[in-house]
């Protein structure tokens, strides 16, 4: 029979003496100094008759200061994290750094007990050499990834509802970290704040996908940038996401989300789509209850308001993309002295927001024209060498090259086709499978937000002309379903938080009366929508659609914003609106610069996608970087600026260069990693 091993029961502050020898474990001697200040702050406290009112947050602030006055800088040489006073309770982001939850009795404790001591295994950015400790240490000069919370009152507008928010924040640090400077006080001189847009789209995955070129575009690397996931959005808390698995989501889909061209019947195909946003919003109720009434864009604003305090500025500066420009114009009429230097870019109109089902229907002028003029009429300009579909089939463009109207009359033949009968297709990690005209349309229309996707779309598009469905496969497998196979069995990542969207589009349009045709007024609408848009006329309209039953269950959100949107502000505004964008047209930001008058400035961007970034102009980034360095804006209150180069020829020099190598799938994931 084994001996059984004899474990000697110690307290984790003693440290016996085999540990002072020369194999003394690295840790031995900050332990000491750890136990030390603990037994310090105990006796302080009790010698002067305070231990009764001890709290947690108290003992931890009294207990790092003990730390550094006994040397235990030496050990952390970046200083203590969060740090004391931080209403974002930062901590260098690792791959575990999710805000508690909701219901957590001490969540300040579960949060610092996140904090992983080494810098190694924290998320550095590039390097910025905006500062120099002079330490020679590896990450001297880099910027780095901050991760951190703020609580906020769940409903605003009732003092007595104890309930909170718990918003998910990450912010670039340019100037990193040091020995002599902590988190707090190597804050820059701005911190721009970024939101990407949705409803529902996450600051926090927009910080680790763009922070770094934001802060370089517009401040010169100068500013740290700071996102957020709004109320209900990815890791904020808590996070609407009504079904509880996203393989659910995507079987439903299949049948609530058939196209009007392919729905064989729209009238009955609409009262299956009619019942199951009942049954969705049933579920949020079930699972949420009143939080329906607390996501609208004037909450949002609200806590933007919160966030720029937080941050310990005067006046916001931001730059706001797509919805996020609706919380934009939002924030500046209900805190119009809070107001900085803040860009709207890829600009909504939120009036329109106010309208029954107006998020859809006022959003599809520049679509047709975006396709036509873009996606096909630079195609054609690039020629084959560089835009796979330009080669001529019927030869009407002369020496093999497609007009504009061929390729139109070619794709147009080919989307009639996929109505009458998909096409089969299979790829290795899916197996079997159909490119529907669904699934394709939706393609199209997304990558319509994103120029520098054209190639691998129309390579994808060529193919499947051609009779290969296998690129067209694996690429629209990738863009149609949320569940991924290839994760662990539950528990796995949590659901998706796409109800939220829904939830936001509805709550900010809930007063919109629906005409007495009921149901009859929607398949109305629906088809009219597909008419005149059939790349974004079926995705807009079931955006919307579900906001019938809205009231049902939430018959009046705690707050809307319904005022003008012409207040005076601190500082004017910079709107950016695009000539092609298919989700935001240049009337938007025109309308919205006519309300606003003095109060803003507009560049009418002469490129293609959703938003100045994805077709960048070197005259609308200039005018955009000086108004965040130095507050200078335009005299005139429109101006042009035309993007540096075309699709297609991203890279190269002309038409007449040699193409740039690229993968259409790679290029297509990276794609739909931006959108997320």
């Amino acid at each position: 029979m084994p001996t059984e091993k004899k474990i000697e029961k110690t307290s984790p502050c003693q440290v016996n003496s085999s540990q002072s020898q020369a194999k003394t474990h690295k840790w031995a001697l900050p332990l000491k100094v750890a136990c030390i200040a603990l037994a310090s702050v105990v006796i302080t406290l009790s010698t002067y008759g305070d231990l009764s009112n001890l709290s947690y947050e108290r003992l931890r602030s009294q207990y790092y200061e003990h730390l550094t006055a006994l040397g235990w800088a030496r050990t952390l040489p970046y200083g203590r994290f969060p740090g004391p006073g931080d209403p974002f309770h930062f901590l260098p982001c690792t791959n575990a750094t999710l805000p508690p939850p909701i219901d957590d009795p001490d969540p300040e404790r579960t949060w610092a007990r996140l904090f992983d001591p080494d810098p190694d295994h924290w998320s550095w950015g590039g390097r910025t050499d905006k500062q120099d400790t002079g330490s020679g240490g590896k990450y001297d000069g880099r910027s780095i990834y901050l991760c951190g919370y703020l609580d906020v009152p769940l409903d605003y507008t009732n003092q007595s509802d104890s309930r909170i928010a718990r918003l998910a924040v990450t912010k670039l640090q340019v100037t990193g970290l040091s020995q002599t400077v902590t988190a707090l006080e190597g804050t820059s001189e701005r911190t721009i704040v970024i939101e990407p847009g949705g409803p529902g789209g996450s600051g926090t995955s927009y910080v680790w996908r763009a922070a770094e070129e934001i802060t370089n575009r517009l401040s010169d690397g100068k500013y740290d940038v700071l996102g957020w996931d709004p109320r209900g959005v990815n890791a904020s808390l808590p996070a609407v996401a009504c079904y509880p698995y996203n393989a659910d989501r995507d079987r439903w889909s299949l049948l609530t989300g058939q196209y009007y061209e392919v729905s064989g019947s729209p009238a009955m195909q609409l009262e299956v789509a009619d019942a199951m946003a009942d049954a969705v919003f049933r579920a949020c109720w079930e699972k949420y209850g009143d939080l329906g009434r607390f996501v609208t864009t004037a909450f949002v604003a609200r806590d933007l308001e919160e966030i720029r305090k937080a941050i310990g500025e005067d006046e916001l500066t931001a730059y706001l993309v797509s919805y996020g420009t609706g919380i934009g114009q939002t924030y500046a009429n209900m805190f119009p002295h809070s107001i900085g230097r803040v860009i709207l870019d890829g600009t909504e109109y939120v009036r329109d927001h106010r309208l029954l089902a107006g998020f859809g229907w006022t959003a599809l002028d520049n679509v047709t024209d975006a396709w036509h003029d873009g996606f096909l009429g630079e195609c054609v300009n690039a020629g084959s060498k560089h835009c796979s579909l330009a080669r001529s089939i019927d030869g009407s463009g002369g020496e093999g090259h497609a007009t504009v109207q061929e390729l139109e009359d070619r794709m147009g033949g080919l989307m009639k086709s996929l109505i009458q009968r998909p096409v089969p297709g299979y790829s290795e990690k899916s197996g079997p499978s159909l490119v529907t005209y669904s699934s394709l349309v939706n393609a199209i229309y997304s990558a319509l937000y994103t120029p520098s996707t054209w190639p691998a779309l129309a390579q994808m598009l060529s193919e499947l002309e051609d009779g290969n469905s296998t690129l067209a496969t694996i690429m629209l497998e990738k863009a149609e379903w949320e569940y991924d196979p290839t994760l662990p069995s539950p528990p796995s990542p949590k659901p998706s938080s796409d109800e939220l969207g829904t939830l936001v589009i509805c709550s900010d349009a809930y007063d919109a009366a629906e005409p007495p045709e009921g149901l009859a007024w929607w398949g109305s609408l629906w088809a009219n929508m597909t008419s005149q848009s059939w790349i974004a006329g079926n995705s807009r309209f079931f955006n919307v659609f579900p906001c019938r039953h809205f009231t049902d269950y939430w018959p009046e959100p705690a707050e809307v914003y319904r005022h003008d949107l012409n207040h005076t502000l601190k500082n004017p505004i910079l709107l950016i609106a695009e000539t092609y964008d298919p989700a935001t047209p240049l009337r938007n930001g025109r309308r919205l610069l006519k309300e606003m008058g003095s109060n803003a400035r507009l560049i009418a961007h002469h490129g293609y996608g959703h938003s100045s970034g994805r077709d960048r102009s070197n005259c609308t980034d200039a005018i955009a970087r000086r108004f965040i360095l130095t507050g200078k804006l335009p005299e005139e209150p429109e101006v042009a600026c035309h993007a540096d180069k075309k699709p297609y020829l991203y890279g190269v020099e002309s038409s007449d260069s040699e193409p740039v190598g690229f993968d259409p799938v790679a290029v297509w994931e990276e794609h739909l990693w931006q959108l997320a």
